[in-house]
């Protein structure tokens, strides 16, 4: 008898390691075939555009969220967001997808780390069950509930008799009164609105939109509330009080029924309703002259009501809790020792010790959330997942090193690989070598941008990478050296007592006519400093990490305001209106109403887009189509690359010289493949950055502030985009760069290094000087790792 048992065969579930993908065809992808290894990191890497974020987030992820979507009622589904099947012919072996995007979090002015993280709603709970006095139930400190009481009858029908009760209810909330939990007021500059030495038909009302010609005019002159011929400073107090503040009131003017309303709830209901991103530049304007946003002065901008703020546990209230810096607080709750609320200690403890593991205990939970960056918003997101313990699940993550110095990249890495020996699949799409470095697989998109990408060039570790030869493999051990000489400032922008966040009485001398990059750690004050004290002055030109907006009828065309000299151009060549160039105008198929398709909404199911058959596509009617410029009719216009429109405008077949120097900037910040109608939804996060710094570098300014510039970007364009910095300071430009990477701070002419921590272990300068000087002192960790990164 044989006493070695033979080794038992393998399981048959444990056969499917692998994620299978074949013939993916999302957005740029050409029949993408690949196999990536379960419970491994792998690394997605290739040039902005070619493909990753379609192969992952568009294929990968989509269709594991689709899958888990419909495994839940058809009712429960009408609640959720339809996905549609991505365009793929076999996924095999997925696992559920947990993404943790770079989209930045919503602007509300009500959300805050806080709300984001739920972290203020266990803060909540703690305070109504501890605080000191006790003033009801969580809602009663929360800003977003408001204070109301009522009481009167009710009719009730029970058994067919109809009876009548009389109710009272009160619901106690946080909100502060005066400014309805939002932590500012606005104020009026009244000399912004109206010229007081003018009477209304003089002109006095500076207001855009508010002539005494149409309408409004009428409205003025017809109200009988005051004279519209006497000057404004002459009007009495309560004539005054009407053109202003009067409550909507029903008039009859020449005939015919209208509402009169006082100026300032006018100009609330239609202009400071909106988004001010979204507002055309001339109102934007005018809304910032008139506007000021002036901090609370009864809740002094903790936008909770005095009794919220009354109740304490051990001296702190919860409008203290929320200012303190996230690391403090952490120390603050685990010294509270209430056994009766032991569960919530611990998970409140857990959430705020995951902000500091992951480098953001710099921040406060009353933080609005539109104030994060692109990183910090996408490691705000990540907190929810470190402590969980689901195993075999894919995470997705779009470039986690967005906004993180050298220093703190590490740290990201440790978290990365901690998700993956948990047993899960990493997912990640990265620039970053230090990233790609640690992956245990790497897929390589290319070979270039948009159309000339979409296929794997390379697939296997980072060794074989290396060797592979691609755009990738050979950019990947790429170090900057630094510039033989600098260049010499031409004045200086002076900055004294910066004091915004945690800047502490910053004074600094920022040289102008030179490329300078302002450094530091996550948190450390260098948006603070700059967008704080910089950017608010005349000719500064000031380039955020703000995502563009933009529908799927929104093309680069539109965008960037090149489609205007071309109608222009269209409209004079063939003696018709401009309008009729223009998909969303008149000239659009009435068909698909000028989208190119159509969409079918299916309820529950996903929609179903199908191609436009009277236009095929086009988006235009035919009529407009037998208007040509150049040979060419206004659809092979926008089907063009920016490259070949280039040549087309420049000195080609119909030179227009104002839409051949806007092309000309977008072929300066790499975008020579993007086709000029391509919806702006299809666009990648570093082509909507650079289409961004594109229409920016048109503005006129002296002096121009780019916040993280890399973002999104490949090692080889980032070449291409210090080649662009240089350009605009030898063109007599002041630049001033918030960067994290390397190889813009060796490039710099001078540097800026704030620290030497985050949050309040921050907000100093600790270096000025030329990048050389930073290398040879060592004295701060951005001079540590710039000198490992030049290997000096």
């Amino acid at each position: 008898m044989r006493t070695d048992t033979p080794s038992p065969a393998q399981h048959v579930a444990d056969t499917h390691d692998l994620i299978r993908v074949q013939g993916a065809r999302e957005n740029n992808l050409k029949d993408v075939s690949i196999e990536i290894p379960k419970r491994r990191l792998t690394v997605f890497t290739g040039v902005s555009g070619s493909g990753k974020s379609s192969l992952v987030f568009g294929t990968i992820a989509a269709e594991s969220q689709r899958l888990i979507n419909e495994t839940y009622s058809a009712f429960v589904q009408g609640f959720m967001p339809t996905l549609a099947r991505p365009e793929v012919d076999v996924l095999d072996g997925l696992t559920t997808a947990i993404i943790v995007d770079q989209e930045r979090m919503g602007g509300n002015p009500r959300s805050t780390v806080g709300t984001v993280t739920d972290a203020n709603a266990m803060l909540r709970i703690l305070f109504s069950r501890l605080g000191q006095p006790h003033i009801g139930s969580p809602q009663a400190f929360s800003f977003n509930v408001a204070s109301i009481s009522g009481a009167g009858a009710v009719t009730i029908e029970r058994a067919g008799q109809t009876t009548k009760e009389r109710r009272s209810f009160s619901i106690t909330g946080g909100m502060c009164p005066r400014c309805e939990g939002t932590g500012s007021v606005t104020d009026f500059d009244l000399t912004q609105l109206y010229d007081d030495s003018k009477s209304l038909n003089e002109g006095a009302l500076t207001i855009p939109g508010y002539s005494m010609d149409g309408w409004y005019g009428r409205i003025f002159s017809g109200c009988g509330f005051f004279d519209p011929d006497k000057p404004i400073r002459k009007f009495t107090k309560k004539e005054l009080h009407d053109l202003l503040y009067k409550e909507p009131v029903k008039i009859k003017v020449e005939g015919i029924n209208l509402t009169y309303e006082g100026l300032i709830p006018k100009i609330q209901k239609s202009m400071l309703s909106k988004d001010v991103d979204s507002m055309q530049p001339h109102i934007r304007a005018f809304v910032e002259r008139v506007v000021t946003f002036t901090t609370c002065p009864d809740c002094g901008g903790t936008r909770l009501s005095e009794a919220a703020r009354s109740s304490k546990i051990s001296g702190i209230s919860i409008a203290d809790a929320c200012d303190m810096q996230i690391s403090d607080l952490a120390a603050w709750v685990r010294d509270l020792d209430e056994p009766s609320v032991a569960p919530l200690l611990a998970k409140l403890q857990h959430t705020l010790d995951s902000f500091v593991e992951i480098g953001l205990g710099y921040l406060s939970l009353s933080r609005p959330s539109g104030t994060l960056s692109g990183g910090e918003a996408q490691r705000t997101k990540m907190i929810r997942h470190l402590g969980s313990s689901l195993t075999d699940v894919t995470y997705v993550f779009d470039e986690p090193t967005i906004g993180l110095h050298p220093h703190d990249i590490q740290r990201m890495n440790d978290l990365l690989l901690q998700l993956r020996n948990k047993g899960n699949t990493v997912l990640v799409v990265e620039h970053k070598p230090e990233t790609i470095a640690i992956a245990d697989h790497v897929v390589d998109l290319g070979p270039a941008a948009g159309t000339a990408g979409g296929e794997v060039v390379f697939e296997g570790t980072v060794e074989g990478l290396r060797a592979s030869g691609t755009l990738t493999g050979r950019h990947l051990d790429d170090r900057a050296r630094l510039k033989p000489s600098v260049r010499t400032p031409s004045g200086v922008l002076e900055v004294r007592g910066a004091g915004t966040h945690n800047l502490q009485n910053v004074d600094v001398d920022i040289p102008l006519g030179v490329l300078v990059v302002v450094t530091g750690v996550a948190g450390s004050g260098k948006s603070s400093l700059i967008h704080g004290s910089v950017s608010g002055r005349d000719g500064v030109v000031s380039i955020d990490q703000g995502a563009i907006r933009g529908s799927r009828r929104s093309n680069p065309a539109t965008y960037t305001g090149l489609l205007d000299p071309i109608r222009k151009a269209f409209a004079k060549a063939n003696g018709v209106k401009p309008a009729l160039f223009s998909a969303n105008s008149e000239g659009a198929c009435p068909t698909c109403n000028g989208a190119g398709v159509i969409y079918t909404d299916l309820a529950m199911m996903a929609g179903v887009a199908t191609v436009c058959e009277e236009c095929g596509g086009k988006r235009f009617q035919a009529e407009v189509l037998t208007y040509l410029l150049g040979g060419k009719d206004i659809s092979e216009v926008l089907a063009m690359s920016v490259a070949e429109a280039e040549e087309f405008f420049g000195a080609g077949e119909a030179p227009i010289p104002a839409a051949h120097k806007i092309l000309q900037r977008l072929a300066d910040v790499g975008l020579g493949y993007l086709s000029l109608g391509q919806p702006l939804t299809t666009l990648s996060g570093g082509e909507r950055q650079r289409l961004k710094l594109a229409t920016h570098m048109g503005e006129k300014g002296g002096v121009y502030v780019l916040d993280e510039p890399t973002t999104g970007l490949h090692l080889a364009d980032v070449e291409h985009l210090l080649g662009l910095l240089d350009r605009l300071v030898d063109s007599g430009k002041s630049v001033i760069v918030i960067e994290h990477h390397q190889a813009v701070m060796a490039h710099a002419d001078w540097i800026i290094d704030l620290g030497p921590g985050a949050g309040h272990d921050g907000g100093r300068i600790v270096f000025e000087g030329t990048p050389a000087d930073l290398i040879a002192a060592r004295s701060t960790l951005t001079g540590e790792h710039l000198a490992a990164y030049v290997s000096a």
